[in-house]
């Protein structure tokens, strides 16, 4: 029997429904047949550099001047504050981009300054995130990270709910510039142990899970 809509975990399932609309496909066990990852592709290895997003946590080093040594979080505005310097912009650059931006802004206070910058509680920014919606049991954005597969974003989100149907799910990529849609077989993945149905994950990639209905 079909679950009835209502509020709480069902909503997921609403908004699952409203993205695949959205990519012009139908739910469930009605969606058109979706080809999977090439195999040449299922396991192309991601070559990214991480960049500062919002809410990382950073610790700015300052080499022989341990009073402007500090730590802090990037502001939802991409911004960060040191102890000499107000408003550095931060999100979207490399954490050793931006501590040469420090040593330039600190170079008025500090002869030759020698800055580190260490990035902690890692975010990202979105485009180097991976997302899972629907029936997931904890759907979330995760950071991506090198070497990431959807075996291990799924372990991330704690797996699928009792009304996922996880073999009708869909891996939503953009390849240069273009929107590309994928079919994922999450119940041969996860119940079955089937490895076959696992591949890499890249940056930006959305795993949208939806509701059985049945």
């Amino acid at each position: 029997m079909r679950r009835v809509i209502g509020t709480g975990g069902s909503c997921r399932a609403i908004v699952a429904a409203g993205v695949i609309g959205l990519l012009g496909l139908t739910g469930c066990s009605s969606q058109p047949d979706l080809a999977e990852v090439t195999g040449d592709q299922r396991f192309a290895e991601q070559d990214y550099l991480y960049v500062v997003g919002p809410g990382d946590t950073l610790e700015i080093f300052v080499w022989g001047n341990e009073e402007l040594t500090t730590t802090g979080i990037v502001r939802p505005d991409g911004k960060f504050t040191t102890r000499l310097v107000e408003d550095l912009d931060a999100s979207g650059k490399t954490s050793t981009e931006l501590a040469r931006d420090i040593e330039k802004a600190y170079a008025e206070y500090v002869r030759s300054p020698v800055v580190s910058v260490i990035v902690n509680g890692f975010v990202g920014v979105p485009e180097q995130q991976v997302r899972v919606i629907g029936e997931a049991s904890q759907p979330l954005s995760v950071p991506y990270r090198r070497h990431m597969t959807l075996l291990d974003l799924m372990i991330s989100v704690g797996g699928m709910t009792e009304f996922a149907s996880g073999n009708d799910a869909v891996l939503v990529r953009w390849n240069n510039g273009a929107q590309n849609s994928y079919g994922l077989r999450l119940d041969d993945l996860i119940k079955d142990g089937d490895i076959s149905a696992n591949l890499n994950l890249q940056p930006g990639d959305i795993v949208i899970i939806p509701e059985s209905w049945f």
